[in-house]
Parts: C-alpha cells; structure tokens; sequence
C-alpha cells in the first residue's frame, strides 16, 4: 500500500520508491567487484644467459668510443687498435642500418698528431653521427 504524500488530498501517492532498488544495485556491484578474478599482465621475456667466456662484438650496433690516452694509443671500446684496425671498424660501422654513433674523446695529455691523424681517419670512413666527448674538461683554458 502506498502512503499518503504528506497532503490531506487523501489520495495515494503514485512515485515509486526508488531506494530500495539504490540498495540492491550498490549490493550487486560490490559483489560483482569483488568477484572479479585479479588480472595479471605478464610479459614473458626470454632474457640471455651471462656467459663470461662469451666475445663481445667489436662493434656496438648503438654507440662506439674512440679513446686515445696520454701515450697515444688508440682505444676503439677499450680495446687497444692501431689506425688500420680502426679503419676497418669504423667502416663496418658506416654499412649498419641504422649508423651507431661515434664517441671521440681523445685525452687532454694525448698528443694533437695523434689525435689529428685518428680524425683523418675518421673523416676518410665517412662517418655522418660523430660526437666529441669530454670537451668540457677545456672551458677553463681559454
């Protein structure tokens, strides 16, 4: 029976209640929440194995670095090389797709011939991303 509206019409009031049906649809969606499996994103990544007596390639498909050293010897990733050796990398390096890009950081104690002729050799392999690292070490000489 529905109830009176609060008016002294008498007549029978004709909205319905909504509350019970609030009550009933919050209840189904806190079970419908709650029973709902925990979803796992998984990614499933074969990772290599760590083989220290593995060879590292010459040449690094990203990046490379030129070093020389006081001395002058020349570095090509830490490996010690002499101009031919060098030569032949950077040349191999120039035929990958994308180029990886070279890092030249010569030392400040390393003589200018060596390091001039290590730049002729590189200018000769055509190399197009070379970058000088280190030149900050010089901003207070000049």
């Amino acid at each position: 029976m529905a109830m009176s509206g609060g008016s002294d019409d008498g007549q029978p009031m004709m909205d319905i209640n909504t509350t019970p049906l609030i009550d009933v649809m919050l209840v189904l969606l806190i079970m419908f929440i709650i029973t709902i499996p925990i979803q796992t994103h998984a990614v499933k990544v074969d990772l290599p194995v760590n083989d220290p007596n593995q060879k590292q390639p010459a040449i690094d498909p990203v990046k490379n670095k030129v070093s020389i050293d006081p001395t002058g010897a020349i570095f090509w990733n830490g490996t010690p090389v002499d101009r031919v050796r060098l030569q032949q990398y950077l040349e191999q390096s120039v035929t990958m797709n994308p180029e990886p890009e070279l890092h030249f950081q010569p030392d400040p104690k390393a003589k200018y011939e060596v390091v001039d002729q290590v730049l002729a050799v590189i200018k000769r392999s055509n190399v197009t991303k070379l970058g000088f690292i280190g030149n900050e070490q010089y901003y207070n000489d000049f």
